[in-house]
């Protein structure tokens, strides 16, 4: 049996089924074949590596971890599959760890090939795909804030992600409703009270006659 060609491998890709050959064709010259032993790392949580990297067999984890070592597994990646797209869209680091559960071979396509197969940056098409990546990015924050943090670490980094930044003040505009929290960290409305009324006595946060809330220190849980 004959091996196959980049090209090959390229048609097998449901990710570039819509391309045509000649899109295909220079995919095809631009990746480089891989192959990761069992628990190597693809790509790190926290790190960007600037390519594409698609799965021809195999299986690897989507892995989220905290401070402790903790995991969650956010997905698992087979033939098909990809990752670091979203990384290559918004030129960030990786919301997640990906690690090989088995011997597993990838394409790799850099990101200067990857931006070919993109519409210009200052398309509508461009910022829908930013927008989406953005909100992917905000679901894996979810996740793994209801899998690693307890009621009153999920509250503190919610209070965190909707405060801007105000003349160097961190501020959320506007009455941060309890309830409206609850709904977000999956607590009920008595403990998100609890825990607002606890950081407010520690000074961290300040409420406003407004409704508006001052974060005047790091939100951090107590010992």
């Amino acid at each position: 049996m004959s091996m196959l060609t980049n090209l090959d491998l390229i048609r097998r890709v449901p990710l570039f089924s819509m391309l045509t050959n000649e899109q295909a064709q220079s995919i095809a010259d631009s990746v480089v074949k891989r192959r990761f032993r069992r628990g190597e790392l693809v790509v790190e949580q926290g790190r960007k590596s600037n390519a594409l990297f698609i799965l021809l067999n195999g299986r690897a984890r989507v892995l989220t971890s905290d401070a402790r070592g903790r995991e969650v597994i956010l997905a698992v990646l087979e033939s098909g599959d990809y990752v670091g797209e979203m990384s290559l869209i918004d030129n960030e680091a990786h919301s997640a760890t990906v690690r090989c559960e088995i011997q597993t071979d990838m394409l790799i396509l850099g990101r200067a090939e990857f931006a070919r197969c993109l519409p210009e940056n200052s398309t509508l098409s461009y910022a829908i795909l930013r927008g989406l990546v953005r909100r992917l990015r905000h679901a894996d924050r979810q996740i793994e804030s209801l899998a690693l943090l307890d009621v009153y670490g999920r509250v503190a980094r919610t209070l965190l992600e909707m405060a801007e930044d105000i003349n160097g003040v961190k501020m959320i505009r506007g009455k941060v409703s309890r309830q409206d929290m609850a709904k977000v960290v999956g607590a009920s409305r008595e403990m998100v009270s609890r825990v607002m009324k606890d950081l407010e006595e520690r000074g961290v946060i300040e409420t406003q006659e407004n409704g508006s809330v001052i974060i005047k220190e790091r939100v951090q849980q107590p010992e």
